[in-house]
């Protein structure tokens, strides 16, 4: 019988509000993989922060929904974070973020504590707890952290040397650019780094050996959320004890199975 699986997602959420529809869909990075790691069969909780309004409500309860722990999720007075959302063939085009309540999200000793009860933690760049991490590391719990695109960002030099599983989105790249800069994030602590680059799939690199994985095709409607739930699978994988291609294949199933509809989940 396979372990039970328990992932702690903790940082950001955001309602994605697509302006031009008036549609909105509660998301952010960690709840997102908290709400795949649901839908792949593991548990999982969500620690962060909502406002007072009524997107605060709608994200609580569409979490909550989905199966996620959210006995540590906070509500403080003031507006939900909000990412506006463009959709321009297929793809999903960020306009302006509103940080809200977001701006002000700090982790308690207690929320540590509750963190470290789990398999493993997730977080990302925007979830305000990159300065934790250290009290994490020291705790043994695995980190995976999700730098996006941003690989200049001052959040990177911060938390690399505390994360184990680092994932970057570098659609574009030629293969030997992209190499050359897994190496060197894998060299700054992380026992595996991650890329996921769109059509072109996956690469991970870990101290010896580069992996590569293709996609499973599917009808795009809405490349919100395909990211978090590669994420999702792969640290499910992982957390099952397969291999990283095996990890790889988890992670493009699991975004073929996001990118049929719109909005994250």
């Amino acid at each position: 019988m396979d372990k039970e699986i328990k992932l702690a997602a903790v940082g950001d959420n955001c309602m994605d509000v697509y302006d031009r529809t008036g549609e909105a869909y509660p998301g952010g990075n960690p709840v997102n993989v908290a709400v795949y790691t649901l839908r792949l069969g593991g548990k999982a909780s969500y620690t962060g922060v909502v406002g007072t309004d009524q997107y605060g409500s709608l994200m609580r309860a569409a979490v909550a929904s989905k199966g996620v722990d959210v006995s540590h999720l906070k509500t403080a007075p003031g507006a939900t974070a909000v990412s506006h959302v463009e959709i321009a063939n297929g793809n999903r085009v960020f306009g302006d973020y509103e940080e809200g309540v977001m701006a002000g999200f700090r982790l308690t000793p207690e929320d540590i504590d509750f963190l470290c009860s789990h398999d493993l933690v997730v977080t990302g760049l925007w979830g305000m707890i990159a300065g934790d991490l250290p009290a994490l590391r020291a705790r043994g719990v695995p980190v995976a952290f999700d730098f996006a695109d941003k690989r200049t960002d001052p959040t990177l030099d911060l938390a690399i040397p505390y994360v184990d599983y680092a994932f970057f989105s570098y659609d574009g790249a030629d293969g030997e650019t992209l190499r050359t800069f897994l190496r060197s994030m894998q060299a700054r602590g992380p026992k595996v780094a991650v890329a996921t680059r769109g059509e072109a799939g996956s690469m991970a690199y870990d101290g010896s050996q580069f992996y590569e994985y293709g996609i499973v095709p599917c009808r795009v409607v809405d490349t919100m959320g395909a990211g978090d739930s590669y994420i999702a699978g792969f640290l499910f994988g992982l957390l099952r004890g397969k291999s990283i291609p095996d990890c790889m294949a988890l992670g493009a199933q699991s975004s073929s199975v996001t990118l049929q509809y719109s909005g994250a989940w």
